[in-house]
């Protein structure tokens, strides 16, 4: 009896562990832009490579974009592809900038359980850049989402 409860125990522990809960590597998809781990870390500091290619997260609050007010355009650092407007960016108070909407068509989306539960993950749809994650905690007057974006993955280029 001992010996079918240590099977049923050790069976159900590897079957808890399966693939369907893994993050796939964005390593294995293919996006516009494309460059090996050595030519990243050329163009890119080391907290812009944690984040961009590590899915790393900046430090709350550190961003000098959190607090950015002017109008223009946020670009993805890793390969100016326009993210997110100005005119859709607003205060959380989360400590990173956040957005109600991206621009469509130039952020694409995955599931991870890095924390143990599912969060929707931001990219750039072009080079696969990790961005941030989006929440339903947004501003209810427009989308009610909450693009929450590591400013160190934006370049900000103001309206001239």
């Amino acid at each position: 009896m001992n010996k079918l409860l240590m099977g049923f125990v050790l069976t159900l522990f590897f079957n808890c562990n399966s693939t369907a809960q893994k993050k796939t590597p964005e390593a294995t998809k293919t996006f516009e832009i494309t460059k090996t781990e050595a030519e990243w870390k050329a163009e890119l500091s080391a907290k812009e490579f944690h984040v961009l290619r590590q899915a790393g997260t900046e430090r709350a609050f550190s961003s000098p974009l959190n607090k950015n007010n002017e109008a223009g355009v946020y670009l993805c650092k890793g390969c100016n592809t326009p993210l997110f407007k100005s005119e859709h960016k607003y205060d959380s108070g989360s400590g990173w900038p956040s957005f109600d909407r991206e621009i469509e068509g130039h952020v694409a989306f995955s599931t991870d359980y890095d924390l143990g539960y599912a969060r929707t993950e931001e990219h750039c749809a072009t080079c696969g850049g990790h961005l941030g994650h989006i929440f339903n905690d947004g501003p209810k007057e427009t989308t009610g989402k909450r693009h929450c974006i590591n400013g160190v993955a934006l370049k900000f280029i103001p309206n001239l």
